[in-house]
């Protein structure tokens, strides 16, 4: 069994995977666990809840790992998941996994977004920074803004809290010159928005397309530590 937990990240993931990949909702604290109990050789881990519960716990990740079930996380919390759990084989795909898993960003608040329930297609309120850092890097590529426009809107974006980040609260923060500047850079934001989350998560389920269903061999380098409080999760969950 295949498992994909993906939410706000690709809303529309139903029109774009085959029948023999189950979706799930993004992950919270023992969902990975209970993918494993069930029979899941492949897991691809995008989205994660993280506020009003647990969010997904590295040991029921390394865990799965131990089993020799293949796990991959990209675009969101799979990214940092999959950043963190590297050097215990989980796999990490894209732009936003290679960032966390060089340093370059470090802060898990980067790819937070506010968005509406699953009841509502996960509609977007606010921007992830990862897409807004990765808009400006095209945006400047293209010449369209210059290098003191890309730096102080960066800035006014990382000064927003991320349910409140919104590509017009970017543009009124940050100090740029004049009204009619303003509203121009807020356009191509609108308009040419380079979308890494969803690129992301779109190469992890291609990465889960290709790969085989059926577990890896067990890893010999390291072996997994049954304490007392992961055995009591897990009869709980089991």
């Amino acid at each position: 069994m295949k498992v994909v937990f993906v939410g706000p990240t690709l809303p529309d993931v139903s029109d774009l995977v085959d029948e023999d990949i189950v979706i799930r909702p993004p992950a919270r604290q023992g969902d990975i666990l209970e993918a494993v109990c069930q029979g899941a050789n492949v897991i691809g881990l995008v989205d994660g809840n993280f506020e009003q519960v647990a969010p997904v716990w590295h040991k029921e990740i390394l865990h799965a790992l131990s089993q020799g079930v293949k796990v991959c996380g990209a675009a969101s919390m799979g990214a940092l998941r999959a950043a963190e759990c590297s050097a215990y084989g989980m796999q990490g795909i894209g732009s936003i996994y290679r960032q966390y898993e060089q340093g370059e960003i470090l802060d898990d608040a980067d790819v937070a977004q506010l968005h509406a329930p699953r009841e509502l297609r996960y509609l977007s309120m606010s921007v992830p920074m990862v897409n807004v850092a990765a808009t400006l890097r095209q945006l400047r590529a293209e010449n369209l803004i210059d290098s003191d426009e890309a730096e102080v809107l960066e800035r006014a974006a990382r000064s927003i809290f991320f349910k409140d980040r919104t590509y017009q609260a970017i543009t009124d923060r940050a100090a740029l010159p004049g009204a009619a500047r303003r509203a121009e850079i807020l356009d191509l934001f609108l308009t040419r928005e380079v979308k890494q989350k969803r690129f992301d998560a779109l190469e992890l389920l291609q990465w889960m397309a290709s790969t085989q269903d059926i577990r890896a061999p067990l890893p010999t380098t390291w072996s997994f530590n049954s304490t007392s409080m992961w055995k009591s999760v897990s009869e709980y969950r089991r």
